[in-house]
């Protein structure tokens, strides 16, 4: 049996692409808020590991933002509206 694989492989493009993953949350430092609380919050609404959540507090810390979670804009907007909720300086960007 011969597959036509081009035809399956554009099927698989087709079914990524049509995921709207184009939509980040960029998290900016502050002077307010504790690393613990910014820990906390990143493994509570964006399900980070406590290492993942670190190491983005890391980065915010030093390089002033990152971005924390990546995905579509309806799975991104609750969870944006609450890190903002909880006073981190949070905002959603096309990626």
């Amino acid at each position: 049996m011969i597959l036509d694989t081009h035809t399956e492989q554009q099927e698989l493009v087709d079914v990524l692409t049509d995921v709207d993953t184009g939509f980040v949350i960029i998290l900016y430092n502050d002077d307010v808020n504790t690393f613990d609380h910014v820990i906390n919050c990143l493994i509570k609404y964006c399900k980070h590991t406590p290492e993942q959540a670190e190491q983005c507090a890391m980065l915010v810390h030093f390089k002033g933002k990152c971005a924390v979670k990546s995905g579509s804009e309806t799975e991104l907007l609750p969870i944006c509206s609450a890190l903002t909720d909880k006073g981190l300086s949070a905002v959603l960007e096309e990626a």
